[in-house]
């Protein structure tokens, strides 16, 4: 019974680990860097296919977009849960 307790124990420690580090890497600054330079490149390709002028300085706008966003919703987060009653 003791052994299936510490088992049990092991496994969870083991879990909740692997979920810290996956909350820590979605919220990381490491993350929102990637997926802005991904979009970045993405759309740059785009627009250079599409022929549209100025490519490479048009396509900063929507990951700039894309990481203000990112930026501002800890603080929207914040204020949303204030507010909500549960």
């Amino acid at each position: 019974m003791d052994m299936d307790i510490e088992k049990e124990i092991k496994e969870i420690k083991i879990r909740n680990s692997k979920v810290e580090k996956d909350k820590a890497w979605e919220t990381s600054l490491t993350r929102k860097v990637i997926i802005a330079t991904l979009t970045y490149l993405v759309i740059s390709l785009f627009f250079v296919f599409a022929h549209l002028p100025q490519p490479f300085i048009n396509s900063i706008v929507p990951s700039a977009a894309f990481m203000l966003s990112t930026l501002s919703l800890p603080f929207f987060k914040n204020v949303w849960m204030k507010f909500k009653k549960i």
